[in-house]
């Protein structure tokens, strides 16, 4: 879309594909816990489901393959080739500020990409405000975001944290939330927004929503790239998951996951 960033476009173009990222090494768990607590929310039968920012369909598949109607909305040229290719997913070049929806017209949405890159309040509100349309009264919505912290924690578990110009990025991600690769070094993310979890409830429920509930994805097990290897292993498989889950709630450890997950509906 002509009003978003190009870097963030050539982030998701050129530099990673999201699919392939949830589908290796420790990002299985994000993958794995987001399936988790949709999952345990969803009313029964078929369900119209609008996948917001979607990517590549890595979440619009699995909720297709259960029956549901899946329309996945990215600003991605090439993510919405690949979303459209999948069974049972449609999919549309779109913005999360401006959707192509009808008022009232899905059971569920997901926003789940476009609140990280959203830099400004405004258009998280507008995102927001559209997510309330579009969604029936009693729908739920599910809304993704990434931590304030996770900066810090991914320079520290990855050591980036001691290159040249690291520094820097994080100390601007804790002060303002504001992530900023004007480098554009591929594992530096890219221009985005990074929330304190209190404010990511905040921005829901001003938007007109009620917060079931917010909780931290991944836990301290997503910045320990070592746990990949035990992955395969059903039992540490549990072990790992178990882990992520018993302090998903927690207020005082929700900024330790490098993502959050905010379940919220619309007042009926």
């Amino acid at each position: 879309m002509g009003d978003v960033p190009p870097e963030i476009i050539g982030h998701y173009t050129e530099e990673v594909d999201e699919g392939e990222r949830l589908a290796r090494g420790v990002h299985r768990l994000e993958l794995v816990r987001v399936q988790e607590v949709v999952r345990r929310h969803l009313p029964p039968g078929r369900l119209r489901v609008l996948d917001i920012g979607g990517g590549t369909g890595v979440h619009a598949e699995w909720l297709a393959a259960a029956g549901n109607a899946v329309h996945v909305v990215d600003p991605v040229p090439r993510h919405v080739e690949q979303a459209g290719a999948l069974d049972g997913v449609t999919s549309e070049l779109g913005d999360a500020r401006r959707l192509s929806a009808g008022d009232a017209s899905v059971d569920v949405v997901l926003l789940f990409g476009p609140l990280y890159h959203l830099t400004e309040s405004a258009d998280r509100m507008s995102a927001l405000g559209e997510t309330v349309r579009v969604v029936k009264p009693g729908g739920l919505v599910f809304v993704a975001a990434v931590s304030r912290f996770a900066s810090l924690f991914d320079g520290l578990a990855r050591e980036f944290l001691f290159e040249p110009g690291f520094p820097a990025i994080v100390e601007r991600d804790l002060r303002e939330g504001q992530h900023r690769n004007a480098d554009h070094v591929p594992h530096r993310f890219t221009t985005a927004y990074f929330h304190h979890p209190e404010e990511l409830r905040a921005e829901i429920s001003g938007a007109g929503l009620d917060v079931i509930e917010l909780v931290g994805v991944e836990g301290l097990a997503g910045w320990l790239p070592h746990l990949a290897d035990r992955w395969d292993d059903e039992e540490a498989r549990e072990l790992i998951l178990h882990s992520a889950r018993v302090i998903e709630s927690e207020p005082s450890l929700l900024g330790l996951s490098a993502h959050l997950l905010a379940v919220a509906s619309r007042p009926s």
